[in-house]
């Protein structure tokens, strides 16, 4: 397998390029579909929602500069409420993976809160208050100084940033394996999810991840931990003005991610749906045994 520097995560959700100013600041989230190519690149393949809203703080108030005042919609789409349209929406992403000989990789939740939230935002992480509130400052300081890096690249067609996976364990979430095959063979086997923080630089977005529950056996048993050194990477990033915190994530692998989706109980049953999983599940078996 290619080794580079940097992946590429094509069509990124709006999350990951949040920014701010001393005027106001990106808010919401995203939810997608995520594949991944022999390289490991990431591809949105579709949205399961986008919510994203400018907040314009307080002016001329004194106490609440950086209280939000207003908030305005600059992109909402949504069918996570939609039983008709997500098992749609999942059965022609699940068709394109096919058609262009990737591999589902999950569901990919960013959630952008400016840090300005005294609690984590992602489900099923925990951290201490001492490290949000560095965070919170730290997001807070890029936005008065404009600092966020632009991120995005546009290269024949098709726009992608450039991102790192960092982490004791980051093994689980950009897979180990020499070939297509030995990728495909560990996501079909991963089950759980990883949590962590999204922390840019001027060249890429890097995903640190701080805990996880992801098992590649049925067996096995995860434990809770949080990463410190990435913590510890992190805040002397931030000190030196070297990264940048945009967002939270939480990575879901593998196609059973789909079951993490709140409509599931109301899709896993259409047929369309459960015609072109068991192609997927022929097609990655195929991968499996035939390529090297």
């Amino acid at each position: 397998m290619k080794i580079c520097m940097y992946l590429k995560y094509y069509n990124p959700p709006s999350a990951l390029l949040a920014s701010g100013s001393k005027e106001g600041v990106e808010l919401g989230g995203t939810k997608s579909i995520i594949s991944i190519d022999l390289c490991h690149n990431f591809y949105t393949e579709s949205m399961i929602y986008t919510e994203m809203s400018w907040g314009v703080f307080y002016r001329d108030i004194e106490g609440l500069e950086d209280q939000i005042d207003t908030f305005t919609t600059k992109e909402y789409d949504s069918i996570r409420e939609d039983p008709e349209a997500l098992a749609n929406t999942i059965i022609k992403s699940i068709q394109n993976i096919m058609l262009n000989n990737r591999v589902f990789y999950g569901i990919g939740d960013f959630e952008v809160d400016a840090f300005m939230n005294q609690n984590t935002v992602i489900p099923g992480l925990t951290l201490e208050r001492d490290l949000i509130n560095k965070l919170m400052e730290a997001h807070k300081k890029n936005r008065d100084e404009e600092q966020f890096p632009k991120l995005i690249i546009t290269d024949q067609d098709m726009t992608y940033i450039n991102i790192t996976l960092q982490g004791t364990n980051k093994y689980k979430i950009q897979l180990k394996g020499e070939t297509f095959r030995d990728i495909a063979s560990n996501l079909k086997k991963a089950r759980g999810s990883s949590t962590g923080i999204v922390v840019s630089s001027n060249k890429s977005a890097n995903f640190f991840m701080m805990n996880d529950t992801i098992v590649f056996k049925e067996e096995e048993i995860p434990e809770f931990y949080i990463d410190q050194d990435c913590i510890t990477v992190i805040e002397s990033g931030m000190q030196r003005e070297l990264l940048f915190p945009i967002s939270w994530f939480r990575f879901d692998l593998g196609i059973s991610s789909l079951e993490t989706l709140e409509l599931w109980n109301q899709i896993n049953e259409n047929t369309n749906l459960k015609k072109v999983l068991s192609e997927y599940d022929k097609y990655i078996s195929d991968l499996i045994e035939n390529i090297k």
